[in-house]
C-alpha cells in the first residue's frame, strides 16, 4: 500500500474543484486527482453561461424569484440566496482572475436570455464555450500550485468514527494508494451517463455520490433529474448539446409540420422551464414526430454559437434548412451529498462541491446557467471554512486495509444500465417501472457496496458506482408519489404540495426516509 500525504485532497476537476483548489493553495497543501484529464468535465462542455443580476434593471431578488419559481418552490431559501447574492460580486472577481467575458458592440458585458429567466443575465465567453473559457483560466492560476494527479480514479474513502481520513486510489499501472488528508473535498460532477442520451461528459458516471453513500454519508434528492430539451440529432445518436441561450436569442422549437411546439403550452413557450420542454418534447416524440430546432431567425448564429455552428456543419444540410432535428437527454441532477451552506457533509472532515453536491439551490429543476453560478459560489465558502479553521495534527498510522477477493464478479453492462434508466427512470416514470428499476438493481447490491475492493478493474468500480447511482435514483422515485420539477410520475401526474411540500428524501447508512427542511409558509408569491 503506498501513501501520500497532503492538507486538503479534492476528487474530480471540474470548475467547483479548480476554484476551491484556487481558493485554498496559497495557505494548504493541495492534491487534485481525477480519473481522466482536466480538461474531461461537464464544466468545460457548458455552453450557456454563468448567470447573475449585472444591471440597474435587475435585482439579486429577481433571480432568487426565478430560480424558487423554475425549481418548483423546492429550493432551499437560506443557500440560493447566498447563490445569488453573492453572484455579481464573483463574476467580477472572476474577470479580475483572467476571464474574458464576451462583450457588446458598446463594449458593455453581453448578457443573453435563457429559459424561465425574466431578465438578461446570463453572461458567456467564447460564444458558446463558457465553460471552457472560465476552467481554462481558473487553470491557468492554479496548476503550478498544487499537485495534480491525473488518471487516477478514486475508489473508497476511509472513515473511522465518523471521521474521514483520505481515500483510496487506483493509478494506471494498477498501484494502490491512501491519500491521507485532513479534508477530502468531494467534485465529481454529475450521473448524465446512466442515461443512453446526455449531454454530459463520460466521466459523468455517478463515482462521488456512490463512494459517499458506501461511506456513510447523507445523499438527498436522487429523484430530481434535469433533462435537457434539445440534444442534438443524428439519426438515433446525440451529436451534442444545443445550448438553451439558442432559443433566448429567437430559436423556436417546431413539429414536422412546422407548428410551434410550445404555443399555448407555457406562457413563456419556448423559454419555459426545462421540465416542462423537455416532457413537451418527449410526448410529442412518442407518436413518432420528430421535433426540430428552427434557428433561421437566430442572428448571426455562426459567430453568436461557433461551437455549436461546427456541430452542425458535420451534417451541412442542417444548415441550410435550418431546421435541427432535437430530443431531450440527461443533463443535471439536482441531488447529491447532503451538505451545509459550507459544504460541509454528514461525515467529520468530508465536503463536497459542484453538480455532486446537494445545497439545494436548484431545488427540483435547475434554472438555466445557475450550476457555474453554484461552482464558483460554493467553492468559496467551502475553502473559507476550511481556512477558518485549526489545521489538524495526526500521527501517521496504519492504513487498515480489507483486501476482498471476488471471482466471475455479476456485473452488468453500461449498456444494460442505461437501457433499465430509459425505460423505468427517465423523463416519465410510474410505479410499476421504478419497482422494477429498484428489483433490477437490488441484485447487485452486495457487489457494488463493498469497499477495499481494490481488485476491481476501474471499468468495473465504475461500474459498481453507476449501479449505486441509479439504485438511490429509482428508489427515491419510486417514494415520491407527486410531479415536481424534473421528477415526473404518469400514476401521481400534479404536485401535492399538501403531502410533499418541503419534504425531502435522504439516504442515510443505507435507509430511505422523508425530511422536512421548511414550511409551506415560505412559499414566495
Amino acid at each position: 500500500m503506498n501513501v501520500k500525504k497532503t492538507d486538503v485532497v479534492i476528487i474530480g476537476g471540474g470548475l467547483a474543484g479548480l476554484m476551491t483548489a484556487d481558493y485554498l493553495c496559497n495557505d494548504r497543501n493541495v492534491m487534485l486527482i481525477t480519473k481522466s484529464e482536466l480538461n474531461h468535465s461537464n464544466s468545460w462542455l457548458a455552453q450557456g453561461g454563468i448567470a447573475a443580476a449585472m444591471t440597474k434593471e435587475d435585482h439579486w431578488q429577481e433571480h432568487f424569484n426565478d430560480t424558487i419559481v423554475a425549481g418548483g418552490f423546492h429550493n432551499n431559501r437560506e443557500t440560493t440566496e447566498i447563490l445569488v447574492k453573492h453572484g455579481t460580486r464573483l463574476i467580477k472577481k472572476l474577470i479580475e482572475m483572467g476571464v474574458s467575458f464576451d462583450k457588446d458592440d458598446n463594449n458593455q458585458l453581453s448578457l443573453g436570455m435563457e429559459g424561465a429567466h425574466g431578465k438578461r443575465r446570463i453572461l458567456h465567453a467564447g460564444g458558446d464555450a463558457t465553460g471552457k473559457v472560465v476552467v481554462e483560466a481558473i487553470m491557468a492560476r492554479v496548476l503550478s500550485k498544487i499537485e495534480v494527479f491525473e488518471q487516477e480514479m478514486a475508489y473508497d474513502l476511509l472513515v473511522e468514527n465518523g471521521v474521514c481520513l483520505g481515500v483510496f486510489t487506483k493509478d494506471t499501472n494498477e498501484d494502490i494508494w491512501f491519500i491521507e488528508a485532513d479534508q477530502v473535498i468531494i467534485a465529481t460532477g454529475g450521473i448524465g451517463q446512466l442515461y443512453s442520451a446526455t449531454s454530459n461528459c463520460l466521466e459523468a458516471t455517478g463515482d462521488g455520490i456512490a463512494m459517499a453513500y458506501r461511506a456513510g454519508a447523507a445523499i438527498c434528492d436522487m429523484e430530481f433529474i434535469q433533462f435537457h430539451p434539445t440534444l442534438l440529432m443524428n439519426g438515433d445518436s446525440s451529436c451534442g448539446l444545443i445550448s438553451e441561450a439558442v432559443r433566448g436569442e429567437g430559436g423556436r422549437l417546431v413539429t414536422e409540420d412546422g407548428q410551434f411546439l410550445m404555443k399555448g403550452k407555457h406562457s413563456l413557450e419556448d423559454l419555459a422551464p426545462r421540465d416542462v420542454v423537455a416532457r413537451e418534447i418527449f410526448n410529442t416524440k412518442l407518436n413518432n414526430n420528430k421535433i426540430f430546432l428552427n434557428i433561421n431567425n437566430v442572428a448571426n448564429f455562426q459567430y453568436r454559437f461557433p461551437s455549436i455552428y461546427e456541430m452542425c456543419k458535420k451534417t451541412p444540410e442542417l444548415l441550410k434548412s435550418g431546421l435541427l432535428p432535437v430530443q431531450p437527454g440527461a443533463h443535471f441532477i439536482m441531488g447529491g451529498v447532503k451538505v451545509d451552506r459550507d459544504g460541509r457533509s454528514s461525515i467529520e472532515n468530508l465536503f463536497a462541491v459542484g453538480e455532486c453536491a446537494y445545497t439545494g439551490v436548484h431545488g427540483a429543476n435547475r434554472l438555466a446557467s445557475n450550476s457555474l453560478l453554484e461552482a464558483i459560489v460554493f467553492a468559496e465558502r467551502l475553502a473559507s471554512t476550511i481556512l477558518g479553521a485549526e489545521k489538524i495534527k495526526r500521527d501517521g498510522g496504519r492504513v487498515p486495509v480489507v483486501m476482498k477477493t471476488f471471482n466471475n464478479l455479476p456485473l452488468p453492462t453500461k449498456t444494460e444500465i442505461q437501457e433499465v434508466m430509459d425505460r423505468y427512470v427517465g423523463i416519465m416514470r410510474d410505479k410499476e417501472g421504478l419497482q422494477k428499476a429498484v428489483s433490477w438493481f437490488d441484485q447487485f447490491k452486495d457487489i457494488s457496496m463493498e469497499q477495499s475492493h481494490f481488485q476491481l478493474s476501474v471499468e468495473d468500480k465504475i461500474i459498481c458506482n453507476m449501479l449505486i447511482s441509479g439504485s438511490l435514483i429509482a428508489r427515491a422515485s419510486l417514494m415520491r408519489e407527486e410531479s415536481r420539477g424534473g421528477h415526473y410520475r404518469s400514476d401521481y401526474p400534479t404536485t401535492n404540495d399538501k403531502k410533499w411540500y418541503g419534504y425531502q428524501n435522504v439516504f442515510l447508512n443505507g435507509d430511505l426516509y422523508c425530511e422536512k427542511f421548511f414550511e409551506l409558509s415560505e412559499m414566495i408569491g
